[in-house]
């Protein structure tokens, strides 16, 4: 067979000895819809990716090739998937896509969300109430200014404190993230400047319940908030921004206005991001549904 009909999957070890063994339960389908339309499938390294070596390729969590690449990543939630040409969210299909709540079956979209909130998050929606806190999840990086970004991480808290004067403020850092002296340096000055603002490590399924909106550059922990129909403001760019407030469109005093007056549609946009948007990997439909996705991407699997 000639390279041109390779399908590569450059995924890390753990997860390419699942695939290897078929015990994984998304990509194995998209292996088997690659084969089925006369594809050679390989798992491979991700450090053996090469352009050169023609045919498909598929990445986890990476920027694909140019051409004839893709990128699997979550849709936040197992099962839900996605296969783009880009690695950054805010370019998904989803993202550039238009959500209308007047085209979708409120019925069915309230059962999605009322049984996957219980599925994802059990005891802790018992637990929701109006709060009065401000919620900040941050992430990594705090004195840099990416691109996707409408400014820094601490510029951000900064806007927040000054945006909700009376309001206390809890900014979370990410478990996961290692930060310096001088990021941690510049937090310990501001809790210092302002006593009403705490900050702790984690603490997601405690905090969401009870606050009031939550404030983040494209923290998954936003989309999380609305299994808890809780309004955000996004300081950044990221796929799920249809129903948050958006200062990169508004500005920081608009976005902040918008967040206190928010009720958006929460049931009908999560069934149509994570159900419609995306690809669940647990429906019987979804070999069909990763062939079609291919095809409009210009895969040959037809």
């Amino acid at each position: 067979m000639s390279k041109d009909t390779s399908a590569r999957f450059y995924l890390p070890l753990e997860l390419r000895q699942r695939a290897e063994v078929g015990e994984h339960n998304f990509i194995n389908k998209v292996a088997r819809v690659l084969e089925s339309a006369g594809l050679e499938v390989m798992f491979e390294a991700p450090e053996t990716a090469d352009p050169r070596k023609g045919g498909y390729s598929l990445f986890f969590m990476r920027d694909p090739f140019v051409r004839n690449s893709v990128t699997l990543r979550r849709a936040y939630y197992y099962p839900f998937w996605h296969i783009e040409r880009t690695n950054e969210r805010w370019h998904w299909e989803v993202a550039e896509t238009a959500f209308e709540s007047r085209d979708i079956d409120e019925q069915e979209a309230r059962k999605f969300f009322q049984a996957w909130r219980r599925r994802l998050y059990g005891d802790a929606i018992n637990d929701v109430r109006k709060g009065s806190f401000v919620y900040v999840p941050l992430q990594g990086r705090l004195l840099e200014q990416r691109s996707f970004q409408s400014c820094s991480p601490i510029e951000m808290l900064g806007h927040v404190l000054a945006q909700e004067p009376e309001r206390n403020v809890v900014a979370t850092l990410h478990p996961g993230e290692i930060y310096t002296e001088q990021e941690q340096e510049v937090l310990r000055r501001l809790t210092e400047e302002y006593p009403r603002l705490k900050v702790q490590v984690g603490g997601m399924e405690r905090l969401l319940p009870r606050c009031a909106y939550v404030v983040s550059m494209n923290s998954s922990v936003a989309f999380a908030g609305f299994f808890f129909k809780k309004p955000c403001v996004l300081f950044g760019r990221i796929d799920f921004h249809h129903i948050a407030a958006n200062v990169h469109q508004l500005g920081v005093e608009g976005a902040f206005a918008q967040v206190r007056e928010m009720k958006p549609p929460y049931p009908a946009y999560l069934w149509w991001f994570l159900q419609n948007m995306s690809i669940n990997a647990g429906r019987p439909e979804a070999d069909d549904i990763i062939r079609a996705r291919l095809l409009r991407l210009g895969w040959p699997v037809g």
